[in-house]
């Protein structure tokens, strides 16, 4: 059932916000020229890499230099990519992620592979569902980058106090996939979006 939801919600979302998608897009090409989307392998169900869609909000090759993102003094996100991510709008190309079955609307945040490896096999248990685009994690941490951008050393941080904390908070949602959980964390972040 949570997979039909998956696909109707991400099916509509798509349909319902191409005009958006398309004023993004035109604001990413004007601010700082180069491709629109941006797309990085992340860990999946199972252990199968996918890749993940986003639009892109920062410089282009600034990848190489980071995975993670420190804080809005972070050089190389752009000034359209700061508001495109302070709203989130970033991750709803995911939408399309979700359609073809690669993540859910609701699961764990699919990581980059240097990260999953340092995971123990109790956390390892988070490649056994679909990762999704929002989870208790994502409500509780929507502040993930200015926190890291406090640390002295934010990959550190990052690995030995933030994953441990998120996966306890995936946990939550991996161990009562009913419904009613996936309708109230959808309903929890559009609430902490808006708030």
């Amino acid at each position: 059932m949570i997979r039909l939801c998956d696909i109707v919600f991400s099916f509509l979302g798509l349909l319902l916000l191409c005009p958006l998608f398309l004023i993004v897009a035109l604001w990413i090409i004007v601010d700082n020229p180069g491709p629109v989307f941006y797309r990085q392998q992340r860990v999946g169900k199972d252990g199968k890499e996918f890749g993940l869609l986003k639009f892109r909000s920062m410089r282009v090759g600034a990848d190489k230099m980071s995975l993670i993102t420190i804080g809005e003094k972070d050089p190389r996100v752009t000034r359209a990519g700061y508001y495109i991510r302070q709203y989130k709008l970033d991750e709803l190309p995911q939408l399309w992620n979700v359609l073809v079955g690669d993540m859910s609307l609701v699961g764990p945040r699919p990581e980059v592979r240097k990260y999953v490896d340092v995971y123990t096999k109790e956390q390892c248990r988070v490649l056994s569902v679909r990762p999704g685009i929002t989870d208790y994690a994502s409500i509780e941490y929507i502040d993930e980058n200015r926190l890291l951008a406090q640390s002295k050393n934010p990959d550190k941080t990052y690995i030995e106090e933030i994953i441990p904390a998120k996966i306890a908070l995936n946990m939550r949602y991996i161990d009562n996939q009913t419904l009613g959980e996936y309708f109230k964390i959808i309903f929890l972040t559009f609430w902490e979006i808006v708030r």
